[in-house]
């Protein structure tokens, strides 16, 4: 079985973020840059279906800038078993859907069984890039999943909204977004970090994949328009230690779908 995790990299969330409010432009050297949480934990996903199934091989993909090659080294330290990175200058500044053509160009060039993705990157919280490259390679998809299995080409998986949960399945090869409840994930040992340094990491060009992408290609894309500062938080609803407080604070629980 060939697993496929898309591996974004965007400013550290620890860090304090930058935005130019006249530009709409995130300020990316401001911040150190990481893997995104929701990558590691899509990749987690991957690697647990490795340790149980060694013959499982688990590929990291990222498009993005030369920058980019960190984050794949440290899929790599994690576990996975090679990379594959698409750099081409003609991709800065590209939206979802021009994104979405280069990975699923990469994606074409490997034969899979499953493409695993976080549900949102915690930058740009689009969350459509998954559900895109699933209609480009005309392949069933599973979004905001909690957990899935594989048995008999066959993916089934969970999906919790507010009110629900969903029992959802597809045959493979299938595209999957999966959400932070999905696993958590591990720490690369001692061992993975040296044994990353040696595993291959190709680079390919838009020419390699035999496509034209980016701003200048896309007739209709979707940019931002305006930026403003966000509202001041304000405290939230405080209870009397009285007779009425419990049945106040179920009442507010409950109107929040936490109970």
């Amino acid at each position: 079985m060939k697993l496929i995790v898309l591996v974004k990299q965007v400013p550290d969330t620890g860090e304090t973020r930058l935005l130019n409010l006249e530009t709409g432009i995130l300020d990316r050297a401001a911040t150190e840059a990481i893997p995104d949480e929701i990558t590691e934990r899509a990749l987690e996903c991957a690697l647990r279906m490795k340790d149980e199934d060694s013959s499982v091989e688990v590929i990291a993909l990222s498009a993005g800038d030369a920058d980019a090659e960190k984050s794949l080294r440290k899929a790599l330290s994690m576990g996975a078993d090679r990379a594959i990175q698409v750099v081409d200058g003609t991709l800065a500044g590209s939206d979802m859907l021009q994104t979405a053509k280069v990975l699923a160009a990469a994606i074409k060039r490997e034969e899979f069984d499953l493409v695993i993705a976080g549900n949102q990157s915690t930058d740009g919280k689009g969350g459509m890039v998954p559900a895109m490259i699933a209609e480009m390679l005309g392949r069933p998809v599973l979004t905001d999943l909690s957990e899935f299995s594989v048995e008999g080409g066959e993916v089934t998986a969970t999906m919790r909204t507010e009110q629900h949960e969903l029992q959802l399945a597809a045959q493979c090869p299938a595209v999957l977004s999966v959400t932070e409840r999905a696993a958590e994930a591990r720490f690369p040992s001692f061992k993975g970090i040296m044994a990353a340094k040696k595993k291959p990491l190709d680079k390919l060009t838009l020419d390699d994949l035999g496509i034209q992408a980016g701003p200048a290609y896309a007739p209709n894309r979707s940019v931002m328009v305006s930026a403003a500062a966000a509202a001041p938080k304000q405290t939230g609803p405080k209870l009397e230690d009285d007779e009425q407080a419990v049945a106040k604070l179920v009442d507010f629980l409950e109107s929040k779908h936490l109970v």
